[in-house]
């Protein structure tokens, strides 16, 4: 989840190249645009809780998001890293691992990664974790595109269970505290080839 943020700055290269290292299976980071429509990794809407800079994601460029120090808040031994970019982070990833990349943006967003997962020839190990109108917009780039149902991921169980079938998505994440499914909700996820 954002890699290994526990020890290492969160949505960093150092935070996944430790979680690969430790052997994760699957790594989970967060995509967002800036303002002259790079793919950055970062959870929150703005800067300001994991760098030393302050204002929105949306209202920052790239160079400029470049020049904010992503580590210090972790430590001064991450005092040089940087908030990556989506191409960094795919660069630096074993081909063997699923990439949860957990969509912070509408269709414009959906449309540029899927373009970039297609380029750098990750379909078969990416799936974006977005809404259903960025999923759509996302196979209109390319129908090969793997899609997380986040839609309804909070509300009732069994309505984000029958959403997920409905949209064809490839996976869908379930939350403990909003209870686990009957098996039958299960077994009919099996039946349809999602991912749980």
């Amino acid at each position: 989840h954002r890699g290994a943020m526990d020890a290492y700055p969160e949505n960093t290269l150092p935070a996944f190249l430790e979680a690969i290292y430790e052997g994760a299976q699957m790594i989970e980071f967060d995509l967002q645009l800036t303002k002259d429509s790079a793919l950055i990794i970062m959870h929150d809407r703005t800067v300001d809780r994991t760098t030393n800079g302050k204002g929105a994601v949306a209202d920052l460029t790239l160079a400029e998001i470049r020049q904010l120090d992503a580590g210090s808040k972790k430590g001064t031994r991450f005092q040089s890293v940087k908030v990556p970019t989506f191409e960094e982070v795919l660069a630096i990833m074993p081909h063997n691992i699923w990439l949860n990349c957990h969509l912070k943006g509408g269709e414009l967003a959906a449309r540029i990664a899927t373009k970039i997962i297609v380029k750098q020839e990750r379909l078969n190990q990416a799936f974006l974790s977005c809404s259903k109108a960025a999923a759509q917009s996302a196979r209109a780039v390319d129908s090969r595109i793997l899609i997380c149902n986040m839609d309804g991921q909070f509300g009732d169980v069994r309505k984000y269970v029958q959403s997920t079938i409905k949209m064809k998505a490839n996976f869908i994440q379930l939350i403990a505290a909003k209870g686990i499914p009957g098996r039958d909700l299960i077994n009919s996820l099996k039946r349809h080839h999602i991912l749980i």
